[in-house]
């Protein structure tokens, strides 16, 4: 019996309770580069402290009684409260105290770049709608007062650095998914190599 007959019966065998990982793919990879390439370029002010404790009192919140401004739950993070991509391109927003609100991983997850406020009475997996979260119109309420009372930052970044420069940054870009295209392909064929050598086995 070769390697991959005894990898197929142990799969079959155990198909309830077993699953291979998802195979990586390295053109799987473009999103994360075009988010690297946007990521990359977005300015980071740091906050003041002061301006940290205006933040969470505008959300009814203390370094002590920080949460979720989302759900509620342990925040573990800080979202951008307006995204900083859309359509693989950067909006113009920066990373600022008046554009990040406290998050917990699984709303950050599930928001994603999507418009807060329909994302969280939306239906989409782990958003506070989808979750059951009871307080939802007080939060969203909170939300709309930090939203008033803050204006963040917003850049035209084409006109602060000139299209040339601009252009070159995406043509890069574009250099780079094509050489993951051509990547890919040669991981294509070592894999297929490799496999084959097993079925010789």
């Amino acid at each position: 019996m070769t390697i991959l007959h005894r990898i197929r019966i142990r799969g079959f065998m155990k198909k309830n309770v077993f699953r291979m990982p998802t195979p990586i793919k390295i053109t799987g990879r473009t999103s994360s580069i075009t988010n690297a390439f946007v990521n990359g370029i977005i300015p980071v002010v740091e906050p003041t402290e002061a301006e940290i404790d205006d933040a969470l009192a505008t959300l009814g919140m203390t370094r002590e009684s920080i949460c979720c401004a989302y759900c509620g739950d342990t925040c573990t993070e800080w979202d951008h409260f307006r995204p900083l991509i859309v359509d693989k391109g950067p909006t113009g927003y920066i990373s600022e105290i008046h554009n990040l609100v406290p998050a917990c991983g699984k709303c950050n997850q599930s928001k994603g770049n999507k418009e807060w406020k329909k994302w969280m009475y939306s239906d989409a997996s782990l958003s506070p709608k989808t979750r059951g979260i009871t307080d939802i119109n007080e939060r969203c309420r909170k939300l709309e007062v930090y939203e008033r009372k803050y204006a963040p930052t917003k850049l035209d970044f084409v006109e602060i650095v000139g299209e040339e420069l601009w252009e070159k940054h995406w043509n890069n870009h574009e250099k780079l998914l094509e050489l993951m295209k051509t990547c890919q392909e040669t991981s294509d064929e070592i894999k297929e190599r490799i496999t084959m050598s097993l079925r010789n086995e």
